[in-house]
């Protein structure tokens, strides 16, 4: 595709960490042209001297002004994704893929006289959705790893008791900015719970659920701070009274098309998933227990690799285009 052709995209909040892990990703996909990375606190700085693994990579600097791009990734935190969009002139046909929380259950926002509807971009959810959408409120990243493992099973009707769920995600979760459980002297060797049965990516589950089910499902989640950078490790379990092998061909035929999704037969560890956009997915039925395990990479998967699968979709690529990456496991 020549440089005329390419998806011109901007990054907003591009000096955090989803947004400078959708630079890292970006510069090597083959449809796009990164033109401009928004960036407040290092405005007029080069991009590889921020980041200097990307040195080699990229040539741009970040800026605080806005483009005119095809698409816009809005990487700042949750609150402020509707602030800037209402102080910035964005042109209407750009699409926005918005990776904070603030139009998560598909709420709407108006300029002018310009409507802007989001679409939840779960695409193991709604692809089509997502195909046909100018603006995207990519998932959570807890939100992900619970909903990959739970869909299927909402949606054939197999739960028989509350839905119980443990996911542990590394340092990165918590962003950029440092505060005191993210400090490297508390957090090494350490491990914490928090938000307890009420953390905020609930709602967007539940929004989710509702739409396979209307059954109203208790989902009882305990969230922890793990001793690690990134990834989620997610344990999810419930009576079921379902077979092993039919449950596994629930899920197969579920995920038949989405082809980030691997259920995989053996026990499954977090490396696996570490810098790919792949969820992994292991089942074992213990005592009338169905134990879901799922895996993701908080960064990738569970925010900036799932905003550009969105991308593709939204453009009409090959959904895996940019995003056939490898694990490092040592």
């Amino acid at each position: 595709m020549s440089m005329k052709n390419k998806i011109k995209v901007g990054v907003v909040g591009a000096s955090g960490y989803t947004g400078s892990e959708l630079l890292r990703l970006l510069v090597n996909h083959h449809n796009v042209e990164i033109v401009f990375a928004y960036s407040n606190t290092n405005n007029g700085k080069s991009i590889c001297d921020i980041f200097t693994d990307l040195i080699g990579d990229i040539e741009l600097k970040f800026t605080n002004t806005v483009s005119p791009s095809d698409v816009i990734f809005l990487c700042q935190g949750h609150g402020k994704s509707k602030d800037f969009i209402l102080k910035n002139l964005i042109n209407s046909n750009t699409k926005i893929i918005d990776l904070s929380q603030d139009f998560r259950l598909e709420k709407s926002i108006t300029i002018g006289n310009e409507i802007r509807k989001f679409t939840y971009g779960l695409p193991e959810l709604q692809k089509d959705s997502i195909k046909s959408s100018n603006n995207i409120a990519n998932p959570g990243c807890f939100a992900t790893a619970l909903q990959i493992a739970l869909l299927p099973s909402i949606s054939n009707n197999i739960i028989n008791s509350d839905i119980h769920s443990n996911a542990i995600t590394g340092s990165t979760g918590a962003g950029i900015i440092p505060n005191s459980t993210t400090h490297y002297s508390w957090r090494n060797n350490n491990i914490s719970s928090y938000k307890e049965f009420n953390h905020q990516h609930l709602d967007e589950i539940k929004y989710s659920f509702d739409k396979k089910n209307k059954i109203n499902y208790n989902i009882n989640l305990i969230t922890v701070r793990g001793s690690f950078t990134r990834g989620i490790f997610c344990t999810s379990y419930f009576e079921c009274k379902t077979e092993i092998n039919v449950i596994k061909e629930i899920y197969k035929k579920f995920y038949n098309d989405h082809p980030f999704v691997i259920i995989s037969e053996n026990e499954i560890n977090l490396k696996q998933v570490i810098n790919t956009n792949k969820c992994i997915l292991h089942f074992s039925l213990i005592n009338g227990k169905l134990l879901i395990t799922s895996i993701i990479d908080n960064l990738i998967k569970g925010a900036s690799g799932q905003a550009i699968q969105n991308m593709n979709l939204m453009f009409g690529l090959k959904e895996t285009e940019g995003l056939r990456l490898k694990s490092s496991i040592f």
